[in-house]
């Protein structure tokens, strides 16, 4: 076995034993849950923005990935561009142009999981539409609830350890022949 597959090993078996019941006085990461909602919206002369927004007191993460803006039925073979105003890395709001998408020459785009956090707000700028915009919404929920055994646990291994005697050197021995 390869020293990089050795390590690769060593390393994942630590993280079960972490994630099993801790390595020593290391605490157990709380729990996560990731859910994954499909999401859809289509704008057209009608309708020409929509907002993706979730609650702020909400403790979750929340992460939309597009993966596909599309003409539908109906579409005419005109320029449809359009564009996304979100929120840069310095919280100012931004508008960027993501997709300009005609009939004739291309009706569709694959984005590949393009990830935004929300509030985002979806606008046609120009043309009539309908444009559809498909993804998923994601939520990363981490869980702080421990319960009242797993306390009571952390407390008794903590005790344990307190008691361990500590290691004490070997005696030399002298006047061996």
């Amino acid at each position: 076995m390869a020293a990089g597959t050795a390590a690769a090993l060593a390393f994942l078996s630590q993280e079960s034993r972490t994630r099993a019941g801790g390595i020593g006085g290391l605490r157990v990461p709380a729990p996560v849950t990731m859910d994954s909602f499909f999401f859809g919206c289509e704008l057209s002369g009608g309708t020409r923005s929509f907002t993706f927004k979730v609650e702020e007191e909400d403790d979750a993460e929340h992460m939309l990935a597009l993966t596909m803006l599309c003409l539908t039925e109906g579409a005419k073979d005109e320029c449809n561009v359009v564009e996304v105003v979100a929120r840069n890395h310095d919280h100012q709001e931004i508008a960027v142009p993501v997709a300009n998408l005609k009939l004739s020459c291309q009706p569709m785009l694959s984005l590949d999981d393009f990830q935004l956090q929300p509030p985002v707000t979806f606008r046609l700028k120009s043309g009539s539409g309908p444009v559809r915009i498909t993804g998923r919404h994601q939520i990363v929920t981490i869980s702080n609830d421990v319960s009242e055994e797993e306390e009571s646990e952390e407390d008794n291994s903590e005790e344990e350890e307190v008691e361990l005697c500590p290691v004490l050197p070997a005696k030399k021995q002298r006047g061996r022949p």
